[in-house]
């Protein structure tokens, strides 16, 4: 069964024509080449584009090797331009695969490959889209180096309303599968447990953390692997690498140091494997420095990291609930609350937790991730911390439980996480 992309379809589509390099990242295997090789593609066929108008190469392909040379990439891409008063589209898969580690490891020249790019939008009738799965290259650097002139979409796996479209059962079976194997396209496709989380293992291994240590030149695998090892153990705990550091010499008895954690937890976040939420203070407005809560990309890699053995589903909800409101275009944060108490007599200040400070343009809302709330009590200590909020901005705690959405007299939204991630309009909506 095809699966729409249509969120992502529709931003390449509303960037046609304007005059920027649209940039599409994400983790491997994500579905990159098939949102803009076929998506997009069949996309411009169905408006009259014809197939040599359309120009394809795919970078990771053995085959297209001798184009991973920037001079070689430009001749045969201007070899295919036949009509400079007609219109062209370009699709460069994988453009990590143009840029060598020489020129990485040279901060003074920009990579060659950006050189093509800026020489092609140059070209009035070239229209230039490019996927890769390195942020640093794709995210930070063009758009400096582009000035103004790169445009990113950013792509996920599949979010859960996306894996249901696929799914042959109802929304609790969905989760329940959803949950333990993610979204990673391929994964979704196949019929058995054993296949999926072969093939997740695999992957993890043999194409995420070897594109780390071939890119990176990282020679201390054991301790890469231990360090994916206690992320995945670990989301949604705060932490940082001073922390990391110690556990490492307690447990595991290595002497990593923090700065070579750091710079792993970077190369991590680099490959989209992971993704960082810094704190913020909510009544100061201003972000709190270390540590961070780290989420990953996809459930079902992170659980294959594990062997499948720890799949707790109050921790996991929480990721795709981060992962949800990133896909839906939030900046995500961490937030923190201080509320004044008296205690034994004493006046106290507590600091509370928000799960999530989801920003998107001038729109904001409070995000507090809980499995149930089936006690009062459980239900004033998941809305502590919203009630210690004083702005107008809305506050919503999601459930595992069945509930229809039902707003209390302090205006906190209770909500279905089902709710939540089948709507795309669920929080805009209350």
């Amino acid at each position: 069964m095809e699966i729409k992309r249509d969120r992502y379809l529709n931003r390449l589509i509303d960037r046609m024509h304007n005059g920027m390099v649209k940039v599409v990242t994400g983790i491997r295997r994500c579905g990159k080449t098939y949102l803009l090789f076929e998506l997009f593609g069949d996309y411009l066929r169905s408006e009259g584009v014809e197939d040599d108008h359309i120009i394809e190469v795919a970078l990771d392909d053995e085959e297209n090797a001798a184009l991973r040379d920037p001079s070689a990439l430009s001749a045969h891409i201007r070899s295919r331009i036949a009509n400079k008063h007609e219109q062209y589209y370009v699709f460069l898969d994988e453009v990590q695969y143009a840029i060598s580690r020489e020129e990485l490891k040279n901060p003074d020249a920009p990579p060659r490959l950006y050189g093509v790019l800026n020489g092609l939008l140059r070209m009035r009738n070239v229209d230039v889209y490019v996927t890769g799965s390195n942020s640093k290259l794709l995210s930070s650097d063009v758009m400096t180096e582009f000035r103004g002139r790169g445009d990113e979409v950013r792509v996920r796996p599949l979010s859960f309303s996306e894996f249901m479209q696929a799914f042959d059962g109802d929304r609790y079976q969905g989760w329940a599968e959803y949950t333990v194997y993610g979204g990673m396209p391929l994964a979704v496709s196949m019929r058995t447990s054993e296949q999926k989380a072969s093939y997740l293992e695999r992957l993890f291994e043999e194409t995420y953390l070897k594109d780390v240590v071939d890119r990176h030149g990282v020679r201390r695998h054991g301790e890469l692997d231990d360090l994916v090892n206690v992320l995945a153990s670990s989301i949604g705990t705060l932490t940082n690498p001073s922390k990391l550091e110690n556990t490492f010499r307690s447990v595991l008895h290595s002497k990593i140091s923090a700065n070579t954690i750091s710079s792993y937890i970077g190369y991590l976040e680099d490959a989209f494997v992971i993704e960082g939420a810094r704190r913020y203070d909510v009544k100061g407005r201003s972000y709190i420095g270390s540590p961070l809560k780290y989420y990953f990309e996809d459930m079902g890699l992170r659980n294959a990291r594990l062997g499948f053995r720890q799949v707790e589903e109050s921790h996991i909800m929480e990721n795709v609930v981060y992962n949800e409101l990133r896909a839906r275009g939030y900046s995500v944060d961490v937030g923190v609350v201080e509320k004044r108490a008296r205690e034994a007599g004493k006046d106290v200040r507590k600091q509370l937790e928000v799960d999530f400070v989801a920003n998107r343009g001038s729109d904001r809302v409070y995000v507090q991730s809980a499995m149930e709330m089936r006690t009062p009590e459980k239900a004033a200590q998941e809305k502590a911390s919203l009630l210690g909020i004083n702005d107008s901005f809305k506050k919503v705690v999601l459930v595992r439980d069945v509930v229809r959405p039902l707003r209390d007299e302090r205006g906190v939204v209770t909500m279905s996480v089902f709710d939540f991630l089948l709507d795309e309009s669920a929080l805009t909506g209350i």
